[in-house]
């Protein structure tokens, strides 16, 4: 049985998806940009909209019962992957040893003109 997770403390569906499923103990996180969730507006710049994005990414997984130290794998698409290093070290400050899988993807472009968005896999603790 699946259940959508949904929270305000993240930017509300900006099309048909839900911000997360869950199945089981396992959370499908939506790809999450930076939006300001109360807002809606984009944050300005590369640093401004990783942060965010990770911000919006807790939220979510906070709604399911969870965190992004319950994260297994994360996948960052990128407008420009020059910013791989920046996305390293913000990383950095959201998550900790061990790290999730990831994979880092160069797109050509993102919804709203964002330049980074994210989406996450997570394994809740058991009960």
């Amino acid at each position: 049985m699946k259940t959508v997770i949904t929270t305000d403390q993240a930017p509300a569906a900006i099309g048909t998806y839900s911000q997360a499923v869950r199945v089981d103990r396992t959370v499908y996180l939506s790809g999450q940009i930076g939006l300001d969730p109360t807002s809606m507006q984009l944050a300005e710049g590369i640093e401004a909209q990783i942060h965010r994005v990770f911000a919006n990414l807790a939220a979510v997984a906070a709604a399911a019962g969870g965190s992004l130290a319950d994260v297994v794998k994360l996948t960052v698409y990128l407008t420009d992957l020059g910013h791989f290093a920046k996305v390293n070290e913000i990383m950095a400050q959201y998550f900790s040893p061990p790290y999730p899988a990831r994979a880092a993807v160069g797109v050509a472009s993102l919804p709203r003109g964002a330049l980074v968005e994210a989406d996450a896999i997570l394994v809740l603790p058991q009960a």
